[in-house]
């Protein structure tokens, strides 16, 4: 739980509003949805030892499941992400260093 706190507040320090965090759907659980300026930004929290670990941690199998569950949020949450919508991955290592991955991957056309 610490590493979503640390991420939390990074994002927070940066400006983004937290619409909703561990948001459980039927695809699976969205660590932190945020907002910031219209955007909405899915995010998967992911704690390592070291932020090259926590970098390479999120696999193809949860990238769908992220996407399916935003596809979820989307339906139920109309009005968010009105100015768009990414999947950002935020990494933290043992020390609580975060590092965000912006943009992290696409739902394939």
């Amino acid at each position: 739980m610490g590493a979503e706190i640390a991420a939390r507040a990074a994002l927070e320090k940066d400006g983004w509003t937290i619409l909703a965090q561990r948001l459980r759907t039927a695809a699976g659980e969205i660590d932190i949805v945020a907002d910031k300026a219209g955007l909405m930004a899915i995010v998967e929290v992911k704690s390592r030892p070291t932020l090259l670990e926590a970098a390479t941690a999120i696999t193809p199998r949860q990238q769908a499941r992220l996407i399916a569950a935003c596809d979820i949020v989307l339906t139920d949450h109309p009005d968010w992400g009105a100015e768009g919508v990414r999947f950002d991955v935020l990494i933290v290592d043992a020390h609580g260093r975060v590092r965000r991955i912006a943009d992290a991957f696409r739902q394939e056309a």
